[in-house]
């Protein structure tokens, strides 16, 4: 039995044998709001007819559906014996002819995990909420498919509900009638166009909906119109901003429409901000669902709101870049992921009042590819994806990250006119089909005339971050004599992955820059730059040899490729009494993430990136970056400081926080960072009574408006310094009794400085099965506090005892959740020890399982030896 795994191989030979021609889907979940069964899962009625071909008739196959219970089937007219049929996951079909129509009757389940359709109750108002979620394959819970992005069809769905709900998919509602005995309405949906399997939806529930239209005139004289749509729960309907949303997605249609040459395809265009959800957002066609945590409950900073309008702007990509044209399989999820986040990064900037959003792509962007790239499960940006559990842990870093570094690197390499050339062939060729890397290259070299195969294994088909160093020689009148570029190939890290192991020396195109002080006001500006191209171990830069002598070389200005940028000495001197006087931001930017990897790689000790950031991150004007710098300062402080300077480290780093938040100006963003920082390390008494005298109104400081959001915040760091009991968290829920209310009520009951706390939260996270996913990751985000060590130590070994088992019986999404959050990495060198004791000794558990031990087991590894660098000192 197969269980819920689909291989590479599976599917090429479905694929090969059968043509789907068109799915009618009805869903019935009036369940939804009636009380739950005493037993087994909450469900729902499901009815899917395919129509499909089969270029080999009498040949067998099987659809995939993963339901508790299966009224019936029947294949061409015939009923099949549906308990011999279907095993739990898959519905064989023996003996298919050249024509065929395929019915399943099928009882779903309702999913808390965030996986096929998700049932959601409100605890505000007790309302039912209802969404879909499927990438890479979970539609199969909703309804009986063909479970691979290849074999594409059209879908009509119909689906009954209560009739005071909106009900929404991915076509257009075309009709509704109401049931006679008044328990519902039914709704019918436009037919779509063929699309995949995992981005067809379903959302229902009483939203919150605002409408608006968007028009734009076609080169035939014709004008599309696009309706609009935004919804959200209806208890976030006060803090729903959806004039803004709108305006974003208005400037985003006419900014693919400009460059893409293919008119929006999809008819409608919904945006859904729904609860509970895994993901930041999912591109279904016609209606994209987003995580309601882009719907802001309090005060926040201008980061946030370009962080969601680049999220709108990705998902918008992706109606070109993925919906219209797919990828025949998952090894290639970066043909619509690495388009979609350079896109949406390329569109935020053209298009929207965010001009700095390349600023944010090179700090906060590439550090989650810059770490993805280096740890021991690395791959290629075309990946060798075997199958369903590989496909869903490629949802990372190198994928979207990466491959968006890389494509912003492809555009200097061939021209932005080529590029944006190529993809208006691209869709105009394989429009409504699938794709694989060769059939984007081909149009590539077309338009460029470029040989894109050498590009393509250099940057596509190879793993690894290379880094780059300057070597700078002046002669005795301070004038540049000789400038390199000197290039380093991939480190592999221990225990890595076959497909880990690069050691590719890229072609890159660059820019280098020279900066100097200026003796006038102390600022870094540049000089002198000049865009050349590096490859090999060694390359010159002959068009800088003249210039006086530099103060700081950085070798990759204007951030054109993807690398780890070192400095020469004098350089990285200039940096540590004068980072935060690098005029430029994105400059600025680009040294902080330098900096930032030489602790990770161990080449800088903690204790001075932590001085740095005392030093100069007041003085950070982009809160982009500033929230990121403070993400790495925590970092580490918890991971890459030696225990015996922690804390001493943390007092700096909080007195630091504290001299900032009351230097800020009042009301603004940099305030609001620095007082959620401050919430992050606060640990003496004296800073944990100010976080309360805040909470309880008898502290202030000028401007900071103490919102809900920050009060949570707040009452997590006193919760988990044992200032906050139960009956005061408690106290909070009442005065906050929404569904982020409840995340960060289970988030600090369990953040608690108390063994019964953290064994409760073991039982539930790991030993039952009953939280939400939500809730899980909250409950496990509260165990896993810094600074509890000794209370998790006992976990440390059930730990490697239980993730196994696990695996096998939870979904891959609440799997993932238990296997990354509660690693034990608190517990040092005896956790290393254990990982690499279970590593061995369970060479047959899953692969994807292995991957994830893999990862938490790398991460650890080198925040030991960045603690040892730390301890050793400069």
């Amino acid at each position: 039995m197969p269980g819920e795994n689909l291989t590479r191989e599976e599917a090429r030979e479905r694929a090969r044998l059968l043509t789907v021609h068109g799915y009618q889907v009805s869903l019935d979940l009036r369940s939804a709001t009636e009380p739950p069964p005493a037993s087994g899962p909450r469900t729902f009625r499901s009815t899917t007819t395919i129509r499909f071909s089969c270029a080999e008739p009498g040949a067998d196959s099987f659809a995939d559906l993963v339901a508790p219970h299966v009224h019936s089937v029947t294949l061409n007219g015939e009923p099949l014996n549906a308990d011999r049929v279907f095993d739990g996951t898959r519905v064989r079909l023996p003996s298919l002819a050249e024509e065929n129509e395929l019915v399943v009757d099928a009882r779903c389940a309702f999913s808390r995990t965030g996986e096929g359709m998700h049932h959601f109750t409100d605890p505000e108002d007790g309302e039912v909420y209802l969404y879909t979620q499927y990438e890479p394959a979970d539609a199969r819970r909703v309804f009986a498919t063909f479970e691979q992005p290849d074999l594409k069809a059209p879908f009509d769905f119909s689906v009954t509900a209560p009739s005071h709900w909106t009900v929404l998919s991915n076509g257009a509602e075309t009709g509704r009638r109401e049931l006679a005995d008044g328990s519902g309405a039914t709704r019918t949906f436009a037919t779509t166009r063929p699309i995949s399997t995992y981005i067809t939806t379903v959302l229902a529930g009483p939203y919150h909906h605002e409408t608006d239209h968007w028009s734009r005139q076609l080169p035939d004289g014709s004008t599309l119109e696009v309706p609009l749509g935004a919804l959200c729960r209806k208890g976030l309907a006060p803090h729903f901003d959806a004039a803004e949303i709108f305006d974003t997605t208005k400037r985003g249609l006419d900014f693919f429409h400009d460059h893409f040459g293919f008119p929006y395809p999809f008819g409608k265009y919904d945006q859904a901000f729904v609860p509970e959800y895994n993901l930041g957002a999912m591109e279904n066609p016609g209606c994209v669902t987003f995580t309601e945590e882009y719907v802001f409950r309090g005060r926040t900073t201008d980061a946030a709101y370009q962080g969601r309008a680049n999220t709108l702007l990705h998902e918008m990509a992706h109606m070109w870049f993925g919906d219209l044209v797919t990828m025949e399989w998952w090894d290639d999820l970066w043909l619509k992921e690495s388009f979609a986040d350079f896109m949406g990064a390329f569109s935020l900037v053209e298009s929207t009042r965010f001009s700095s959003g390349w600023i944010t792509f090179a700090n906060r962007r590439k550090a989650w590819a810059y770490r993805a790239d280096q740890l021991p499960s690395t791959h290629p940006v075309t990946a060798d994806i075997r199958d369903l559990e590989d496909a869903k842990l490629n949802f990372d870093g190198i994928t979207y990250a990466k491959g968006a570094s890389v494509l912003k690197q492809l555009v200097a390499y061939v021209g932005r006119d080529a590029f944006l050339e190529g993809a208006r062939r691209y869709f105009q060729r394989h429009a409504w089909g699938n794709t694989t890397l060769a059939d984007l290259l081909s149009v590539l070299e077309e338009v460029s005339g470029r040989d894109m195969a050498g590009w393509a294994k250099s940057w596509l088909q190879t793993s690894g971050v290379n880094t780059l160093t300057p070597q700078v020689v002046c002669d005795a009148e301070g004038r540049v004599t000789e400038l390199s570029v000197l290039q380093e190939p991939p480190v592999p890290a221990e225990r890595a992955l076959p497909a880990a192991r690069g050691e590719e020396l890229r072609p890159h195109r660059v820019a280098v820059g020279l900066y100097r002080r200026d003796p006038a006001d102390g600022a870094l500006r540049r000089y002198a730059q000049c865009e050349t191209d590096v490859s090999g171990v060694r390359s010159a830069v002959p068009e800088l040899v003249g210039a006086e002598r530099p103060d700081l070389v950085l070798v990759n200005d204007e951030d054109l490729t993807f690398c780890k940028t070192r400095f020469d000495e004098r350089s990285l001197a200039t940096l540590r009494d004068h980072l935060g006087d690098v005029e430029d931001p994105l400059a600025r930017a680009l040294c902080w993430s330098a900096v930032w990897n030489l602790t990770r790689d161990g080449l800088m000790p903690a204790t001075d990136f932590l001085t740095l950031v005392r030093r100069f991150a007041g003085r950070e004007s982009e809160i982009g970056v500033l929230q990121m710098v403070h993400a790495w300062a925590e970092s580490a402080l918890h991971h890459y400081s030696a225990p015996e300077r922690q804390g001493s480290a943390a007092a700096e780093l909080a007195q630091s926080a504290l001299t900032e938040l009351r230097r800020a100006e009042p009301g603004s963003d940099q305030q609001l960072a620095w007082a959620r920082f401050l919430a992050r390390v606060a640990s003496a008494p004296a800073e944990l009574q100010l976080l309360a005298s805040l909470l309880d109104g008898s502290g202030e400081v000028p401007g900071l408006a103490v919102d809900q959001e920050l009060r949570w915040r707040f009452l997590l760091t006193l919760a988990s310094a044992g200032r906050a009991d139960a009956a005061r968290l408690d106290e909070e829920l009442a005065r906050d009794s929404t569904a982020s209310g409840a995340r960060h009520h289970t988030r600090a009951l369990t953040a608690r400085p108390d063994a019964e706390v953290k064994a409760r939260a073991w039982q539930v996270a790991v030993e039952g099965d009953t939280l939400s996913n939500a809730l899980l990751e909250a409950t496990i985000e509260g165990f896993a506090r810094p600074g509890q060590a000794a209370l998790q130590a006992p976990y440390a070994q059930r730990y490697f005892e239980v993730i196994g088992r696990v695996w096998a019986e939870r979904s891959i999404e609440t799997g993932m959740s238990v296997v990354r959050g509660l690693f034990p990495d608190a517990q040092g060198r005896p956790a290393l020890d254990a990982a690499d004791a279970w590593l061995d000794g369970n060479p047959e558990a899953p692969p994807a399982l292995r991957r994830l031990v893999l990862e938490a087991r790398d991460d650890l590894a080198r925040g030991l030896r960045g603690r040892e660098r730390d301890a050793a000192g400069r």
